[in-house]
């Protein structure tokens, strides 16, 4: 009768060990999604809870805070979706969509925490067929991300400040969907940045969009800050067309001053692209001129219309709003632009007709 082989002891035992260190991984990770399930599940359910009782309440303080909760739990959780969708993008060849899929999941995770609709006329589909191209719009406070996930078009970045690259989930997305980071602070390296994306314009047909005016205005009426030069040099560098997206002011849906925070529809106008070919550094300063002139003719037209639908503030409300805010130096937000005048002019316009 035959015996048995002696088992290997020296074998088994690393396989027992391997064997259960994927055990407790597995139940680590399980651990691990079930209480990201759970923290998901009771933000969300705070957030409707409240929004439920700003409504029954009819208080606007908390139907603010409700809201500014509900907009920033959208923000975090497509922030985690867009770094996963971008990590698996990036393997499969198609990175440049990263920002595109997480821009359309929060524009509808918006739509269904906020009531918050951006409606865009494009209607010769220049977000379509305009790539690769610098798009500039006016930037009037936070909810501008939200308008970016209606009219974010596909194989497009934006660019941010570098500090937020360390921002948990938010800058591991923007660092893995090809985010163009600027350092403020070093015009060379903000150069040296503007330089690599004309470059990645070229070769991945790659577009970029850009706030000219840098910051966010949280303007009561129809104006715009003044513009900075980097969108325009970066056009003029990749000598690709600049596209302008015109959103109407929505003071009357958000306006952190008076804590107010409503839902609406808003509307929103791309414009006729500006050609750049052939043109030179020397013609920066009136290419600015132009996009930021045809912008504020838009922007008064448009808020005509958001007055009509109660998304702006009305003419009176803003003046006094205005009136009782000294106006920012450097020619900041206030009516050195002309854009009163252009206002008027379409209100008298829409009147006539």
């Amino acid at each position: 009768m035959s015996t048995p082989p002696a088992r290997n002891h020296t074998e088994t035992r690393p396989k027992e060990r391997e064997g259960k260190a994927k055990k407790r991984r597995k139940e680590t990770m399980n651990i691990l999604l079930s209480s990201l399930l759970v923290l998901g599940g009771l933000i969300l359910t705070t957030v409707l809870l409240l929004l439920l009782l700003s409504h029954l309440l009819q208080n606007p303080a908390l139907e603010f805070y409700a809201r500014a909760l509900a907009s920033f739990t959208a923000l975090i959780l497509c922030a985690t979706y867009g770094t996963l969708a971008s990590a698996c993008l990036n393997l499969a060849g198609y990175g440049g969509l990263g920002q595109w899929t997480t821009a359309r999941a929060f524009k509808y995770c918006m739509l269904l925490f906020t009531g918050i609709w951006f409606e865009i006329d494009d209607p010769n589909d220049w977000l379509g067929k305009t790539r690769p191209a610098v798009f500039v719009g006016n930037h009037q406070s936070e909810m501008d991300v939200a308008f970016l996930g209606h009219m974010f078009p596909k194989y497009c970045s934006v660019t941010a400040k570098r500090s937020l690259r360390l921002v948990p989930f938010l800058g591991w997305f923007m660092s893995l969907s090809k985010t163009v980071f600027i350092e403020r602070s070093s015009r060379e390296q903000a150069v040296a940045a503007f330089a690599k994306a004309a470059e990645q314009m070229h070769s991945h047909k790659q577009s970029v969009y850009i706030f000219p005016e840098g910051t966010r205005s949280y303007s009561d009426h129809p104006d715009m800050l003044p513009f900075k030069k980097g969108a325009f040099h970066l056009a003029v560098q990749a000598q690709v067309p600049i596209v302008p997206v015109v959103v109407a002011n929505y003071s009357n849906v958000l306006n952190v001053k008076r804590k107010v925070f409503r839902s609406g529809t808003i509307p929103v106008k791309v414009l006729e692209p500006i050609e750049t070919k052939g043109k030179t550094k020397e013609d920066v300063d009136a290419l600015l001129e132009l996009t930021r002139s045809r912008m504020l003719e838009e922007l008064g037209k448009l808020t005509v219309l958001a007055r009509k639908e109660g998304v702006s503030l009305k003419e009176d409300e803003a003046r006094t709003r205005s009136s009782d805010t000294a106006a920012p130096a450097n020619g900041g937000v206030g009516k050195a632009s002309g854009v009163d005048a252009r206002y008027n002019a379409a209100a008298a316009s829409a009147g006539a007709s």
